[in-house]
């Protein structure tokens, strides 16, 4: 019998919202310019996925600030680090795959459990 390999999640498995969360992972919350300023992106690009991690429930956001201007700050939320720590988990399967001291063997014997 054939095992299937680690799917890895379609949502984070997108190169800008890889980088949003793991930035967000390691460092705690981060406003919309940080995150804009961190990956690179436009307003509208960076909203898109932003909405998307929202919407998912795999981050939160937090509008602060009283009489001035207010700033909204994103964290990863609990489903979101532990989507986050699967989909590397997966990612470092599919990885070790290839280190497998014995490639002769059929692909499917060579799969961990995940």
């Amino acid at each position: 019998m054939t095992e299937r390999l680690p799917s890895l999640d379609p949502l984070l498995h997108q190169p800008a919202r890889t980088q949003l969360v793991a930035f967000l992972s390691a460092r705690g919350e981060a406003s919309f310019a940080d995150l804009k300023r961190a990956l690179g992106v436009t307003d509208g690009n960076l909203g898109a996925h932003l909405n998307k991690l929202v919407a998912a429930g795999l981050v939160s956001a937090l509008e602060t600030g009283g009489r001035g201007r207010a700033q909204t700050l994103y964290r990863l939320t609990d489903a979101g680090k532990r989507a986050l720590a699967e989909y590397v988990h997966h990612l470092s399967t599919l990885m070790d795959l290839g280190t497998t001291a014995d490639q002769d063997q059929p692909l499917g014997s060579r799969i961990r459990e995940v």
